[in-house]
């Protein structure tokens, strides 16, 4: 096993690393840029290495630094994380060849999996289902418009490099094709500096469901189950959920046999995740995910597996040591993304100084987080801020768990899309398992104040105020109860001062 390790990145993925390898008795470095410089990660670690800039071009995502950092501090491994190197197969490559561990796949998977055309034909040679569609580029909005024809609307032009949602234009007629390839085509041009789409066909009220699966170099592999991730906006996951209401034991194992069949079609090792679509009882393969994902607490609140210790073990040419059968499978979990974002104004970023943190807590409950007081919260970095996640006996149970744990969270100085989580999470057809990737698209999560609404806020606010006045004179000058009573459930994402007696918040708008 390694002495020392860096880890490439930053914020809770540093954090969520750092601790598993300290368990296993192995030293963790770190490196950070200037606005991460009083940063948790930097202060968790052994040794923090500063990277200079504030850009990730100039920090995270230099190549030639992190690997400097990695040389110059002993370290024998890197793990990369997710985001910024994770899944850059060149990094990986030098990683190697400068004599470090890679904590991860080859680079030859993740050059295969990374772009979509090429995964579609290993995945169509191995015989993985998948979307129909093409397999190659079309050139012109022309051809375009033909393979349209032969595939049937509603399509989907597609980035070939392309992830996070970008690239991405649903048409359902003729008349649009030629304008969605325009801008589907320059958006992925200027996102990956790759202009080339490619076409499927568009999959009405889909399920976004995925598989994880771990492979060590000994020929051994298992899965983890499947995570259901539709609650998305523009294809950023919100909530996920393990396991998922529409897959039975059955289908469990006939999808996780197809994810270690693709997985080991590109000669997988390592940590992965293959998404598939769902619709009508069918499955398609949508794309693999070489590296860790965000949400994989919730497969380990269910199995009980640190995947982390996995991928350090695997790194480290050890075997898995067990097999599918030795899996197993309890209750239900959730994860909630707790984004730096406006969900009231449309998702927009929320930047700010965090002014009060209250964090959930409890029997079941994790979060795996980088917050603290003071910290400055700007539009350098990716708006996640914190992963709330719960596990319950059953998915019932399971909801309540997170709603409760949600009303306790406040993250004061930014808005967070706790309150949209929420709304989600009590809305009965989310209940009921009636739901697909669409489900936000018809949410309204503004909710226009009515003059009730009004009232009753303004007399919350002034009960609030004045029992904190009452409080800040000292003892006897009010009943801490009823502050703490007050206070109960609130959920609010704006900003507190701190009471100098009692050290509770006052809120100020």
């Amino acid at each position: 096993m390694f002495d020392r390790i860096l880890v490439a990145n930053r914020g809770e993925i540093a954090l969520r690393v750092i601790r598993t390898a300290r368990e296993m008795g192995i030293e963790c470095v770190t490196v950070f840029s200037d606005v991460d410089a009083t940063a948790l990660h930097t202060r968790m670690a052994h040794v923090a290495v500063p990277l200079g800039g504030s850009l990730p071009s100039e920090s995270y995502l230099d190549m030639d630094k992190v690997l400097a950092a990695a040389r110059d501090t002993g370290a024998q491994a890197i793990h990369p994380g997710y985001g910024f190197l994770s899944e850059n197969a060149e990094f990986a490559r030098r990683v190697e060849e400068a004599g470090l561990a890679w904590i991860g796949p080859p680079a030859s998977a993740i050059e295969s999996m990374g772009d979509k055309i090429v995964s579609r034909r290993v995945m169509t040679a191995a015989g993985v289902p998948c979307v129909p569609g093409l397999t190659d580029p079309v050139e012109s909005a022309e051809d375009a418009r033909a393979a349209a024809a032969d595939i049937g609307y509603p399509v989907m032009l597609k980035a070939a490099a392309g992830g996070g949602g970008k690239g991405i234009r649903i048409v359902r007629e003729p008349g649009a094709l030629a304008g969605a390839f325009r801008t589907a085509s320059g958006e992925a041009e200027a996102a990956f500096g790759d202009g080339r789409v490619y076409l499927e066909r568009y999959l009405d009220q889909p399920r976004h469901i995925e598989i994880q699966v771990m492979l060590d170099a000994h020929g051994g592999g298992v899965h983890f189950g499947e995570r259901e991730c539709s609650i998305q906006r523009r294809h950023q996951k919100l909530i996920e959920e393990c396991p998922s209401v529409v897959v039975d034991e059955a289908l469990r194992a006939e999808m996780g046999a197809t994810a270690l069949r693709a997985a080991r079609a590109v000669d997988y090792r390592n940590a992965g995740t293959v998404e598939f679509l769902w619709s009508g009882g069918e499955y398609f393969f949508l794309e693999m995910n070489t590296r860790l994902q965000v949400e994989h607490p919730v497969t380990e609140m269910v199995t009980g597996v640190d995947l982390v210790r996995e991928q350090l073990r695997v790194a480290a040419g050890e075997p898995l040591g067990y097999g599918q059968e030795d899996v197993q499978f309890r209750g239900w979990a959730f994860e909630v993304r707790l984004n730096a974002e406006d969900p009231s104004a449309g998702f927009v970023p929320s930047t700010g100084t965090i002014e009060n943190l209250r964090m959930p807590g409890g029997p079941w409950v994790r979060i795996d987080s980088a917050l603290f007081r003071g910290m400055e919260v700007g539009l350098n970095y990716d708006p996640m801020l914190a992963k709330l996640i719960v596990w319950g006996p059953d998915r019932e149970q399971a909801i309540a768990r997170m709603v409760r744990a949600l009303q306790e969270l406040n993250v004061g100085g930014v808005r967070t899309g706790a309150p949209a989580a929420i709304r989600v999470l009590e809305d009965e057809r989310f209940r009921r398992g009636e739901f697909d990737t669409h489900f936000l698209e018809g949410f309204d999560l503004t909710r226009p104040v009515g003059d009730e609404d009004r009232v009753v806020a303004a007399a919350v606010a002034l009960r609030r105020r004045n029992l904190a006045r009452r409080l800040a004179m000292g003892p006897g000058a009010g009943d801490r109860r009823d502050w703490v009573s007050a206070h109960r459930g609130a959920a609010t994402d704006y900003p507190v001062r701190q009471s100098p007696e009692s050290g509770a918040g006052a809120p100020q708008r």
